[in-house]
């Protein structure tokens, strides 16, 4: 594709002669700019901090009004150390399919997934002491450390980001071998001969290195020059005049960015919260949590373009239907296991990008990053729950919230004295289901009684193992001594 614009300038050399050639050569891409007519609007998106899903959605819609205003051009402001590769494919997608000249401003920084959607762009301009390129992925754990990768899953994932920046590259009329030793290290990049990077070092560029000129056509090796700022930029390219209308990221869409990357511990309060409330009907507070976490962690997918109104539906139909499971239908079936698959299905799907007005696909790509925070909070939820339901009967904040059942007399219910350390060890029957506070019938006695968090239903043998007051505490009875 570089063989085109070689031959036009040799036709305009047999026309025009070889000193005008010469001369548009000297003056680099700033002089060859058309002049600007005047009037037009020039977008800015700006792209900071993590690159991950929720920031796709804020592209689209910057695109989207830019194209609708019949922008001269787009300009993506640049200052990101990079994030999560699928991401950045989606941005590259969405750039390809431009239909307006598109130019990247590095202000600061443009790694990793921030280099691949720059050399996306038809232009690359940089300010002086900003920084491009080291695009090879890594493997990054939950709690923002680098994980090494095995050498089959490495030389996989790193084949596949480096077809992705080469097809990006070569999209827009960058070198796609330039861009390819951004990614791989054991690359020896050159350029008609000279030696540009040596194997065992990534491709990392400043403003200077990446304007250098280099081979026989004299090619800036990534960025078409250094510019003092977006007005700089614009006069570079002849569009100086324009008016320029930089896209607003909303509060609501920062917010919601977070909640996309802090997903899997908004599920883990918000599955944890309705764990509790199951199993401890009445607390109310532990159901008011949950019900938050998860109304915040689908209002947040819904305002990054990720979730709709229907995977509330869905997880709310799971949610009735495993209600019904616990507290109406004795046992766990059918309507049980269907309201869990329900409430799973709606949270894996509400982190699952999708374009909107366009059917959903699924593949591993798209899957891979939702099953991982999905499966993590499951994880995680397992000792929280535990946890919860050891250490929360003992607090003095639990027991207030705790409400009591009706101890009436023509209930079969008799007043205790203050000093109940007697009635420890005494052996006897759950009338309902201890979640964890219920009521058991030890002889002729029906006393409320509270678990140390586990639940029992109705019909177990359950022993007397701590007397405190008022407040007795049981465990099924022949697990063994308090």
């Amino acid at each position: 594709m570089q063989e085109v614009p070689h031959r036009a300038r040799g036709l305009c050399r047999l026309v025009a002669g070889g000193s005008l050639l010469a001369a548009a050569l000297a003056a680099g891409p700033a002089a060859a700019a058309a002049p600007d007519a005047g009037g037009g609007v020039v977008y800015t998106i700006p792209i900071e901090g993590m690159i991950e899903p929720a920031l796709l959605y804020v592209i689209r819609r910057g695109v989207a009004e830019a194209e609708a205003a019949r922008a001269r051009a787009i300009v993506f402001v640049m200052n990101t150390n990079g994030g999560t590769v699928n991401a950045a494919d989606e941005i590259v997608h969405t750039i390809e399919h431009l239909r307006i000249p598109s130019y990247t401003l590095v202000e600061k920084r443009a790694f990793s997934a921030g280099a691949i959607i720059a050399l996306a762009t038809q232009q690359i301009y940089m300010e002086p002491g900003s920084v491009i390129g080291d695009a090879m992925p890594i493997l990054m754990t939950p709690w923002g450390g680098v994980q090494e990768m095995p050498a089959d899953l490495k030389e996989k994932t790193v084949s596949a980001v480096a077809v992705l920046i080469r097809a990006a590259a070569e999209q827009s009329g960058h070198d796609p071998n330039v861009a390819e030793k951004m990614v791989r290290i054991e690359m020896d990049l050159k350029i008609d001969g000279e030696e540009i990077c040596p194997p065992g070092k990534l491709l990392a560029l400043t403003n200077t290195e990446a304007a250098r000129r280099v081979g026989k056509n004299h090619r800036p090796l990534v960025s078409a020059g250094t510019v003092k700022g977006l007005a700089g930029l614009l006069d570079a390219v002849g569009i100086q005049h324009a008016e320029v209308r930089e896209l607003r990221v909303t509060s609501a869409e920062r917010l919601a960015r977070w909640i996309s990357m802090l997903a899997p511990l908004f599920l883990l309060a918000g599955l944890l919260g309705i764990y509790l409330e199951f199993k401890t009907p009445g607390v109310v507070l532990p159901g008011v949590v949950g019900v938050v976490c998860l109304a915040l962690f689908f209002w947040g997918h819904h305002i990054a373009g990720l979730a709709g109104l229907e995977e509330v539906i869905l997880f709310v139909l799971g949610a009735a239907l495993l209600a019904v499971e616990v507290f109406v239908i004795p046992g766990f079936g059918l309507l049980g296991v269907a309201g869990l698959v329900l409430m799973l299905w709606a949270l894996l799907s509400a982190m699952i990008r999708h374009v909107p007005g366009e059917p959903r696909h699924f593949d591993w790509a798209l899957l891979q990053g939702p099953v991982f925070k999905l499966a993590l909070a499951l994880v995680l939820l397992l000792p929280a729950a535990w946890l919860a339901g050891r250490w929360l009967p003992r607090t003095g904040f639990y027991r207030r919230l705790v409400l009591e059942h009706s101890t009436a007399a023509q209930d079969g219910y008799r007043a205790l004295a203050e000093d109940t350390a007697a009635l420890v060890g005494l052996t006897g029957t759950a009338l309902m289901p201890l979640r964890p506070a219920g009521s058991a019938r030890f002889g002729e006695r029906r006393l409320d009684v509270v678990t140390r968090g586990d639940f029992l239903p109705a019909g177990t043998p359950v022993r007397i193992v701590e007397a405190h007051g008022n407040r007795l505490v049981v465990e099924q009875a022949g697990k063994g001594g308090a």
